[in-house]
């Protein structure tokens, strides 16, 4: 009797072992899962600040229809996005686009006075800021559910059950992480 209480205890510390590693993972992988939900937040509500930047940089920035036209590129390839590593990088080539923009736009001094340009590059400044910190908590939440599905013993449940690891959100094309280069000439 005493063998039969000993394994049927040994049972349910396992089974209380696999279900408490289960809903680990769960948990992990909803917080990720919530972690891009506020990257997409931050990326839509830059998205959306794009056209009210163009239209009031435009006014001012006849001749400078190649940067218009690389802002306006960009954010046709991020809506054309379709994989998370595919995001990242039109994010980034976005970003980049941006930062000619505004760097651009110092040379207009119209432009900088205008309160409707400085109350926009403000609102996309805070955004920007917003963006980094997202990513940052998104790639920490896809690093604990790696680690989590990769680790012993918690990879055999993983396995089990079917737990994928998370893609980071980084940028792959070394020139999107440079600074842009910008000439008055």
């Amino acid at each position: 009797m005493i063998p039969l209480l000993i394994v049927l205890g040994l049972l349910v510390v396992v089974v209380a072992a696999v279900v408490g590693v289960y809903n680990g993972l769960v948990r992990l992988r909803n917080q990720v899962k919530e972690a891009w939900a506020q990257v997409d937040v931050q990326l839509k509500r830059r998205f959306d600040l794009i056209p009210n930047l163009m239209e009031t940089v435009k006014g001012y920035m006849n001749h400078e229809r190649e940067t218009l036209e690389s802002v306006t590129q960009a954010r046709a390839a991020v809506q054309g996005a379709g994989t998370l590593g595919d995001r990242a990088e039109a994010e980034g080539m976005l970003g980049m686009a941006l930062g000619r923009l505004m760097m651009v736009a110092e040379s207009y001094p119209d432009l900088k006075a205008s309160q409707n340009f400085l109350a926009l590059q403000e609102e996309l400044t805070s955004t920007e800021n917003k963006i980094g910190f997202a990513r940052q908590y998104y790639n920490q939440s896809v690093m604990s559910l790696n680690n989590k599905v990769e680790m012993f013993p918690s990879n055999i449940v993983a396995g089990l059950f079917n737990f994928d690891k998370g893609d980071f959100f980084e940028i792959k094309d070394p020139t999107v992480r440079e600074a842009p280069k910008v000439s008055f000439d």
